[in-house]
Parts: structure tokens; C-alpha cells; sequence
């Protein structure tokens, strides 16, 4: 590609991530100068038609932006609704929370790192290709990722959408034996989720080192799913409720998706890939023996190495419903309510791509009148775009196919969830 002035490299459609959007990319004496992540899905304006509705209808309303991860919006709005109403919800329904949303993991990073990820570091056009030379990777993936539904059918009634969680906890009561299935095929989903873990460990994954923020939420005791302080590798640490004062958004106006920095003007990385950062002391032992075998340690020092971070995390997930399904004792009832009470609150979850944080404001009667929820995908809007600029020489030293794969692939690094619908991304690299 060096001896051209004017290049362009074109990608109408890319079926390895949700939704429509596009990148433009303008390269200008040599280098790679301006970035544009063009975001053209039309705005779904779920926070306008939550208001007048009761904050009840909060969690199921929400899961439907996305199919995905429906229950990280389940998990966020309810735990916002309960800070508004003082509800204290008992660690034998926060278990049945965790066994429910690690699921959602599981199957979201499998999905992802399996199926829309792999074939681009082992240079197969899909996974159904990459499927006929490893075959046996692609099996462990669907039985791991067809037991992470499972954990989530079983609490919410369905794999997609699930309903049967509410505000304050679970609309039944969920009998320990209903999580026999999960454990009679534990130790068999264990073995698959450790070859998966090796197999990506072995990918070859290009070998660079740059400058990163990441940020997620810090655990305590626990690698952080449901709850947490928020914390950066800049050494900041403040409360959930104060994301927004932390942060500062800007509208685009090549993009119907906001923009989010630090207060700094920093971008910064939320999902698998700084949760492993900044919680890698959290995650299973078990989990960190196949990493130290493979000569793999924190930090991660460029996006591409979050597929090790969504692998790591799935094992770890794996392990974490067998160990909170054993612990399980029911609790003596589903749901906690308390009197319906004017109030203001947020709260943050860890969804698989990173932070969602939803913000509620509710009147006397229980009606929402302020909603704010703003997913990770729009928190790394920025730092896609900084991290095509960050791998410049990488792409402008290869041939336009190739390039133009470099480019795709570090989109996908953050398993961009445009929407749940049409698949396109647009590309258009211009050489001056």
C-alpha cells in the first residue's frame, strides 16, 4: 500500500457484529490522521418511553435493547430501583442473580471469541470455515454456551429475554434441586471451558504494547459482576452513582451514538479486557494456573489480547455457577418490595462488553420521570477510534486486503453491540 497516494478500502457489510455502523479512515503522509467509528442506526429512545412508567416495568422494558444481554439491563435497573426504595435483597437472591447473569457471560463471550472473533486470527472469512480444521473448538464452544442458557433458562424461564426476574428479586421461589441440571454437567462444561481457554491462549495474537486506560468495577472479595466501586488504572477509585462526574459525553456529529471520556480527555476501555486488568487477583485459581502456564500475566497491553480476557472470564464464569449452585440455600421468599417512595438513584453491573449504568428518578407514585442509561459499547466509541490510530503502522505496512482485515479485526476486539439487529459495518480507508 505504500507506493499509492490515494487509497480506499471499502467494507459494505461485516457480520461479526450487531447492528449498523460504519469507520472511515484517512491516511495522510503516511500516517493514519483521522478516525471516524459512524455510527448511522437510527437512536431507540428507551430512556423517553420509560418515563410515566412504573419503575417496576424498568427491568423487562429495558432488556429489550438488547438480546444478548438482556439481563445486565435486568440486573442495572433493578438494583437502581432497590437504592431508590431501601430494598436489602438477601445474598440467597443476589446467588441466584450471580448464577443467572455469569450464564449471560458465558454465553456472550462464547458467541463472541468462538464464533466472531477466532476466525480472525487464524485468517478464516467465518467460523463455519474455521469449524471444518477445528472442529472440536467449535463443539466445546456451542455445549459451553448451551449451558450457559441453561443457567439463565432455568432462573428466567427463557434463554432470550428472560422473565423471571423483578425488582427486589424473583417472581418464584427456585427449588435447590431445579439446578441439578447444572451440576450433572459441570465437571464435563469445566474440561470444555479450560480447552477453550488453551485453544485461544494459542491464537496467534499480533505482539504490541501501547498506552491504555481500562476501567470497570473493582471488586472486593469477589470478581466484579453485580456490584462495585469504580476504578482505573490511573489510580481513580469513586462511588457508581458519580460515573457521570467522572466522565464527560460529546455527540458526534458523524454518530447517533454519544461519545464518553474521562473529565481528563482520556478515553478509556471498559469490558473483559480491564476487568482482568484491574481484578486479576479475583479471578479463579484455576483460571490463572492456565494462564501462568502459557506464560500469560497482567497486564494486557492491547486490545487484542481481550479475547484471552472473554476466554479467562468464561472458564471463570463456569466456575462460579458450580461453586454458588453447591452454596445455594433457598430464600424465604422471591422478592423483597418495600413502600413505594419518591427517590434518585444508579447503579452500575458489569455487562459481558463492560459497565452499564442506568439512572432513575422516580415520583411519590412509583412513576419513572428521568432515565438514563448509558451502555459500554458508547463508553468505548472513543477508544476504537484511538485504537485504529494506535495500530497505524501495523495496518499501512500491509497489502489492502490484509489492512483492511486489521482494521475489522480491532473494531471487534470490543464486540461492538450496535444493536441487536441488521449486521453492518461500513470501512472506507482514504490515502492522501
Amino acid at each position: 500500500m505504500s507506493g499509492n497516494k490515494s487509497f480506499e478500502i471499502r467494507v459494505h457489510q461485516l457480520a461479526r457484529v450487531e447492528g449498523e455502523g460504519g469507520v472511515w479512515v484517512k491516511v495522510k503522509d503516511g500516517k493514519i490522521d483521522y478516525v471516524e467509528v459512524n455510527i448511522f442506526e437510527p437512536p431507540r429512545f428507551f430512556e423517553a418511553f420509560l418515563r410515566g412508567r412504573s419503575y417496576l416495568e424498568a427491568p423487562d422494558l429495558t432488556a429489550r435493547i438488547c438480546g444478548i444481554c438482556p439481563l445486565a439491563y435486568v440486573m442495572a435497573a433493578s438494583r437502581a430501583m432497590e437504592k431508590i426504595l431501601g430494598i436489602q435483597v438477601p445474598d440467597e437472591i443476589n446467588m441466584l442473580r450471580k448464577i443467572a447473569f455469569h450464564g449471560e457471560w458465558i454465553e456472550s463471550h462464547v458467541l463472541h471469541f468462538a464464533f466472531l472473533h477466532a476466525p480472525d486470527f487464524l485468517g478464516y472469512p467465518s467460523a463455519l470455515d474455521m469449524a471444518r480444521d477445528h472442529p472440536d473448538f467449535v463443539k466445546d464452544a456451542m455445549a459451553v454456551r448451551s449451558w450457559g442458557n441453561m443457567a439463565i433458562e432455568i432462573l428466567g424461564g427463557r434463554p432470550v429475554h428472560p422473565v423471571g426476574f423483578r425488582v427486589g428479586g424473583l417472581h418464584r421461589k427456585i427449588r435447590k434441586e431445579e439446578l441439578e441440571p447444572l451440576s450433572r454437567s459441570f465437571d464435563e462444561i469445566k474440561r470444555k471451558g479450560e480447552k477453550l481457554l488453551e485453544f485461544v491462549l494459542d491464537l496467534p495474537i499480533p505482539e504490541i504494547e501501547y498506552d491504555m486506560v481500562v476501567m470497570s468495577l473493582k471488586g472486593d472479595k469477589e470478581y466484579p459482576i453485580l456490584e462495585g466501586a469504580v476504578a482505573n488504572n490511573l489510580g481513580w477509585k469513586f462511588p457508581e452513582d458519580e460515573l457521570k462526574e467522572n466522565v464527560e459525553m460529546e455527540q458526534k456529529i458523524y454518530s447517533n451514538a454519544l461519545h464518553y471520556r474521562l473529565r481528563n480527555g482520556r478515553a478509556y476501555i471498559t469490558g473483559p479486557i480491564a476487568r482482568f486488568n484491574l481484578n486479576y487477583d479475583l479471578i479463579s485459581p484455576e483460571v490463572k494456573d492456565i494462564l501462568k502456564d502459557a506464560g500469560c500475566k497482567p497486564p494486557l497491553k492491547n486490545t487484542y489480547q481481550s479475547i484471552i480476557a472473554r476466554a479467562a472470564e468464561t472458564l471463570h464464569s463456569i466456575l462460579e455457577i458450580g461453586r454458588l449452585v453447591e452454596e445455594y440455600s433457598e430464600p424465604a421468599q422471591p422478592y423483597i418490595e418495600a413502600p413505594v417512595k419518591a427517590g434518585e438513584a444508579a447503579a452500575i453491573v458489569e455487562a459481558p462488553r463492560g459497565m452499564l449504568y442506568h439512572h432513575y428518578r422516580i415520583d411519590e407514585a412509583g412513576k419513572i420521570v428521568y432515565a438514563d442509561i448509558i451502555p459500554p459499547t458508547a463508553q468505548n466509541y472513543a477508544a476504537m477510534e484511538e485504537d485504529i490510530l494506535k495500530v497505524g503502522d501495523l495496518i499501512l505496512k500491509e497489502p489492502q486486503e490484509k489492512a483492511q482485515q486489521i482494521v475489522e479485526t480491532t473494531i471487534r476486539n470490543y464486540d461492538p453491540c450496535i444493536s441487536c439487529s441488521v449486521h453492518a459495518i461500513r470501512l472506507k480507508v482514504i490515502r492522501e
